[in-house]
């Protein structure tokens, strides 16, 4: 019975589902492209490997809030940053460093009185 509905599922044309993009085909200069011309903020070079926590989200929080081309808060701008550091470097992130950066969020929120 088992057998039957595995072969029954293979059978099936396709649900129209739109193929999922990996990671490694996404064309580089594009993606070079898109930060230069997004609102993204203009953050100081090395700023994800310093070794302090309370080093990055100071240097997040002045970043945010003398750019100009973000289009939310400064906290919102700054966070998200972070974030998309984080989430991008995935599984490739040290634990350290993820730990680090983590503990940077938190130290962001203090910085701007979030919490």
């Amino acid at each position: 019975m088992v057998e039957r509905r595995k072969a029954a599922r293979k059978n099936r044309p396709s649900s129209g589902r739109k193929e999922v993009i990996r990671q490694e085909a996404i064309d580089q200069p594009l993606v070079a492209a898109l930060t230069k011309q997004s609102d993204a903020l203009d953050l100081k070079r090395g700023v994800f490997t310093l070794t302090d926590p309370k080093k990055i989200a100071a240097s997040l929080k002045r970043s945010a809030e003398r750019s100009s081309r973000r289009k939310a808060g400064a906290y919102r701008s700054a966070l998200s940053m972070l974030t998309f550091y984080i989430n991008r470097a995935g599984k490739t992130l040290p634990k350290t460093q993820r730990e680090r950066l983590q503990r940077a969020k938190t130290e962001l929120k203090h910085q701007f009185g979030r919490e």
